[in-house]
């Protein structure tokens, strides 16, 4: 697990996202990364906001914590490059489970 070069503010988390490895098909033909049209709707929780405001001014943190695998929702990210590295910064409400 890498040390987060950003911390995210409110209800947000900066996920690394899974990478899509060359996979081999049945009869051995690699099928490379570049072929793969989506991007990855999973990844690992690299740091953690501090949570919403609620409507009393109490913070409400965030249900998920650094190292979980999380699902997310297919269009409910940001990306960020860093250092040649890409992250997603999610909003908690668009993390849809968290994968144990």
């Amino acid at each position: 697990m890498k040390k987060a070069l950003i911390q995210p503010l409110g209800d947000r988390v900066l996920v690394k996202p899974e990478s899509k490895e060359a996979t081999k098909t049945v009869s051995g033909i690699y099928i490379p990364d570049t072929a793969h049209k989506e991007k990855p709707e999973r990844g690992e929780v690299i740091a953690v906001g501090p949570g919403k405001r609620g409507d009393d001014n109490e913070i409400i943190p965030v249900s998920v914590k650094v190292g979980d695998t999380v699902i997310f929702s297919k269009y409910g990210y940001d990306e960020v490059k860093i250092s040649d590295d890409e992250y997603y910064v999610v909003s908690e409400s668009n993390i849809l489970a968290i994968i144990k």
